[in-house]
């Protein structure tokens, strides 16, 4: 089973960054997609941002030109830079990663609040 460990959650005010990390216990070798999701209270869980093995990138409308998703094959790791943080952007953020064999992982969750 592969373990996804995700940090960098907490509480900041708005217009403050922060940044996500997702270290996995599987290597990069075989990964088709990486991404980061995120869920507030009371709504479904949505995609903020996709980085594919070609390095394509994809960003949810709300995000763009805020967050930017990367990679560093070396460390087993996925981040998610997430700058002019709004109250909108407050909840529960996962790491999920899907591989070339089809398997796919998800991390527990790490808070994001942005509040004043």
């Amino acid at each position: 089973q592969v373990q996804l460990v995700e940090s960098g959650g907490g509480l900041v005010q708005p217009g403050g960054s922060l940044r996500l990390s997702c270290v996995a216990s599987r290597s990069f070798f075989s990964i088709y997609s990486m991404g980061w999701y995120r869920q507030a209270p009371g709504k479904q869980r949505e995609l903020v941002a996709t980085l594919f093995s070609g390095s394509n990138t994809n960003y949810a409308n709300s995000v763009k030109g805020r967050f930017t998703i990367s990679r560093d094959n070396a460390k087993n790791t996925v981040y998610l830079q997430m700058n002019s943080l709004k109250p909108e952007d407050t909840a529960v953020y996962y790491c999920n990663l899907v591989y070339s064999d089809n398997k796919a992982y998800w991390g527990q969750g790490t808070q994001v609040t942005v509040s004043s």
